[in-house]
């Protein structure tokens, strides 16, 4: 199959230039001026519209389990709206039960992606420190996985204590790979929590309440401690607060490797979501919880600066019905939210159109630059011969309003509910193949490949 996209503005973080693109057998073949059309098999008129890179999307959560039930989107529903929104790529987590090897884990999960329409990959988490800890991660580099995830949370469940989150750290520097953290102080936030239950508080209000931004940066500060101490790269998730900022930066400036992401929610929602009753707040129960304004426009700035690398969506939908797990106590809300299909609109949104971020930026945060951490890249992320033929072509005309009753997540609620957006994806080329077309699937559901990553 050859495509020919003709006449639109390539897009990539290097470049922004008007040009013809050919894709050939799944891979771009070729990105020069006035490509001829000769046994071209479709040829797109891209003229007005901006060509970019498949996003890469490197934080979610398919059919996570939870004392609620599985999150609403499976790997099928949940794929099938990030290519609606232009995110051809996933990353995913694996994580075990106590007690369970880790690649054994990770081959489970593998089953369980195999009906993904986008391409994925997987970050493996140690929820334990086991003498075989090092060996497992091992196993699983051997099986592409080259990202390790931990929780400083959770820690009756998944998290770890410092003792072996520095265990975890040394193995996976040792190996050559990265650990992604989850920075939130469990042990402060386990407390407030059951204080705020003994003290009858029990709305959602008190999950923010619970987890008090100053509890997200002092743990941020700790994994870059533990990290340094280790000699492992250090990835930070959802980073929400700005006094986070500060402690990445000061990293840096001693040239230790950590990398940053945050999302869209911390970007554009606020605090201010959880005053009212419950079903109007608990959509917005999220980990770590929504921030000031403030934060907001810290968060702003450091994507313009470079201080945050990337921006995924943490997207792990619940319904209404399993929020209302919670409605006597805010700790049995399920903690998630869905989003994996809007990511690219509300960066152009209110990103691009307000002058925030230009274009090149906002490529390098939703595909190129996830794809270089996570060992993708070129396959990935970038719009030249030999790179995989995962493009979006962006229209940036249409005018829009995200509802549930539109979106194609799997969900009957949606935290950017009522938000007016600019621009869609006109077509989501993945593998080689038209897949979205004007906003409706093409039929062509090909699964998508599970991506084998090797330390460098």
């Amino acid at each position: 199959m050859k495509i020919l996209i003709k006449n639109g503005t390539v897009v990539t973080p290097e470049i922004s230039r008007i040009t013809d693109v050919l894709t050939q057998d799944g891979a771009v073949s070729s990105v020069v001026t006035d490509l001829p059309a000769n046994d071209a098999d479709r040829i797109i008129d891209a003229t007005g519209m901006f060509v970019l890179p498949g996003g890469v999307d490197p934080h979610v959560h398919m059919h996570l389990p939870s004392p609620a039930g599985f999150s609403s989107d499976d790997f099928l529903s949940g794929s099938r709206a990030a290519l609606f929104g232009g995110t051809t790529t996933l990353i995913d987590f694996v994580t075990p039960e106590k007690g369970e090897p880790l690649p054994l884990a990770l081959e489970k999960r593998m089953r369980e992606a195999e009906c993904s329409l986008t391409d994925y990959a997987f970050h493996v988490s140690p929820v334990e420190w086991r003498e075989s800890i090092p060996d497992e991660i091992m196993e699983c580099i051997r099986l592409g996985v080259t990202s390790f995830k931990v929780y400083m949370a959770y820690k009756q469940t998944v998290g770890l204590g410092d003792e072996d989150l520095l265990r975890v750290m040394k193995a996976v520097g040792k190996a050559g790979g990265t650990v992604t953290v989850h920075c939130e102080e469990g042990d402060e936030i386990e407390r407030l929590r059951d204080r705020f239950i003994l003290d009858g508080h029990t709305l959602p209000l008190y999950h923010l309440l619970s987890r008090p931004s100053r509890l997200e940066s002092s743990a941020v500060k700790k994994a870059i401690g533990l990290a340094a101490e280790a000699e492992c790269p250090l990835y930070i998730v959802h980073v929400s607060t700005a006094e986070s900022l500060e402690h990445i930066r000061e990293a840096r400036s001693r040239s230790q490797t950590v990398y940053a992401e945050t999302c869209p929610q911390y970007l554009l929602l606020d605090n201010s979501k959880y005053t009212g009753p419950f079903e109007h707040t608990s959509p917005y129960v999220i980990s770590p919880p929504l921030r000031t304004e403030a934060d907001s426009d810290a968060l702003w700035h450091a994507l313009a600066d470079g201080t945050l690398n990337t921006v995924g969506t943490d997207h792990c939908p619940y319904t209404a019905e399993q929020k209302r797990a919670g409605l006597e106590d805010f700790r049995r809300i399920p903690g998630g939210a869905g989003g994996v299909e809007h990511r690219l609109a509300l960066l152009y949104t209110f990103g691009i159109l307000t002058g925030r971020l230009n274009f090149n930026q906002l490529v390098n945060l939703y595909s190129s630059e996830p794809a270089r951490i996570f060992g993708i890249y070129p396959r990935k992320g970038d719009i030249s011969a030999g790179s995989d033929a995962d493009i979006v072509i962006w229209n940036p005309e249409p005018a829009g309003i995200i509802s549930a009753e539109s979106h194609h997540m799997n969900c009957d609620i949606n935290i950017y509910e009522g938000m007016a957006v600019r621009g869609s994806p006109e077509y989501v080329i993945k593998g080689g193949e038209v897949v979205v077309e004007k906003g409706e699937m093409t039929g062509h559901e090909r699964r998508g490949n599970y991506l084998l990553r090797t330390i460098s």
